[in-house]
């Protein structure tokens, strides 16, 4: 069980949680919502919780929760720019569809 990352997500995480001021990473998980199902939340990490399950990757660390892992199992984290639009990609192998907006998944 593993999360990845491109060395371009993580230098834009460093960034980040530099300009932040604190915190140790950033949480990877998913929730409930869209037409497909499922939705990736990221967000900083301050503190983790003992069941959290940490990956770490050029010294940037993903902390993700027991729950989540069973639909982002195996997910490479990348930052992408194109044209005018920057954002994280989830390049996830266990997706079996997406709605047509991009915004939710389904496994």
């Amino acid at each position: 069980m593993a999360i990845t990352m491109t060395s371009a997500a993580a230098k834009h995480i460093e960034t980040a949680l530099a300009n932040r001021g604190k915190g140790i990473g950033i949480r990877l998980g998913v929730r409930t919502t869209g037409c497909s199902g499922m939705a990736y939340v990221l967000e900083f990490v301050d503190d983790t919780d003992q069941s959290d399950l940490i990956f770490e990757q050029d010294g940037v660390k993903v902390i993700v929760d027991p729950k989540s892992l069973i639909y982002i199992d195996g997910t490479e984290l990348d930052f992408v720019r194109e044209g005018l639009n920057e954002g994280f990609k989830f390049n996830n192998p266990n997706v079996r569809g997406e709605c047509g907006c991009g915004e939710s998944f389904n496994i």
